[in-house]
């Protein structure tokens, strides 16, 4: 006897797994006192719009030293579109201090499909869904050589997943 699983994720499920993420950078903004709700809002907002039309590989949420420019502290958000999970884990673990001459950033890394498109296309598509805020290419080493890695919470739904590790 053979039984089949099918896993069928709708953008419902995409924003079910995101509001995880939502909830998390709400947290650490709060914590570190670096950015408002109303600006948590807003790039959760454009990182949600990027994820439903499956232009996002990966989100990091960093705090930089702005002295040295290398992140202190940074989660790293990864989208799997094929994965195995039905639901995931809660959001949570977030305990970022405040620390004075820091600022918080985000950087979001694209699929293929994001880049293969031309400034025109991807400036029409940020006008076409309200975009919130105004995103930059940056030169920040999202892999984080100076810093050690820990996996963490699995936030899912019907196979759409993030991946969450944590850099300290």
């Amino acid at each position: 006897m053979y039984n089949t699983i099918t896993k069928t994720y709708t953008v419902t499920d995409i924003r079910k797994t995101f509001e995880n993420f939502q909830a998390e950078l709400g947290m650490i903004a709060r914590r570190t006192g670096k950015w408002e709700h109303n600006y948590v809002e807003k790039v959760s907002y454009d990182v949600l719009k990027f994820a439903e039309n499956k232009y996002l590989k990966s989100v990091d949420i960093i705090l930089m030293d702005p002295q040295k420019q290398k992140p202190i502290l940074a989660t790293k958000y990864t989208v799997s579109l094929d994965g195995r999970s039905m639901n995931g884990d809660r959001a949570g673990g977030v305990n970022w201090p405040k620390i004075e001459n820091t600022y918080l950033t985000i950087v979001l890394s694209f699929t293929t499909d994001w880049l293969s498109k031309s400034q025109e296309e991807r400036r029409r598509f940020q006008e076409d869904n309200s975009f919130k805020v105004g995103w930059e290419s940056c030169s920040i080493d999202i892999n984080y050589p100076h810093l050690s890695k820990k996996k963490a919470q699995l936030f899912g739904s019907k196979g759409y997943e993030l991946q969450k590790e944590n850099f300290s």
